[in-house]
């Protein structure tokens, strides 16, 4: 018997952030704390509050969300070049968003401002993620769903990150 293939959905969500890599940087790259900028977390706890490859996060969703609990394993890390991978390995948010791999990297951009006022810098976040389609799903409603999910999180780390340096 062969079994159906299993789509795999692969996209990449943008976001511009008004505030310098070094800010946007110092709050993604504490994998041990979501909760700094992630919306729907209601608690986080780690092991280990290094970011060492291979390092586990559990995650608790707040009331409402479709997931009560993730548990994120830390896949790549580097200050140098601003990356932070991470997969979806276990809880319940796992059987929705079976084999999640999400990059998130970052990259400094300087704005010319029209206003004789100088240059302004900013970061670009760019969250690459494929996972694979439920079987009760279509690509294009997957696709949907995480889309929104990393869009919601990367407004919220622009708010923090904007905030921090107003």
């Amino acid at each position: 018997m062969v079994l159906p293939s299993i789509q795999e959905c692969s996209f990449s969500v943008e976001q511009a952030i008004n505030a310098p890599i070094e800010v946007v940087w110092s709050i993604i790259r504490e994998f041990h704390n979501p909760k700094a900028y992630k919306m729907f977390i209601s608690s986080s706890a780690s092991r280990s509050s290094s970011n060492t490859l291979g390092s586990l996060r559990n995650i608790t969703h707040v009331t409402g969300f479709p997931s009560t609990t993730s548990i994120e394993r830390l896949d790549d890390f580097s200050d140098n070049d601003h990356v932070l991978a991470f997969s979806i390995v276990g809880g319940d948010h796992s059987r929705r968003l079976a084999n999640y791999q999400g990059t998130i990297s970052l990259r400094d951009e300087v704005k010319k401002e029209k206003v004789n006022v100088g240059d302004r810098r900013r970061t670009i976040v760019t969250e690459k993620y494929s996972v694979d389609v439920p079987r009760d799903s279509t690509l294009e409603e997957t696709r949907y769903l995480v889309d929104t999910l990393v869009g919601f999180n990367l407004k919220s780390l622009a708010r923090v990150a904007e905030h921090t340096v107003s």
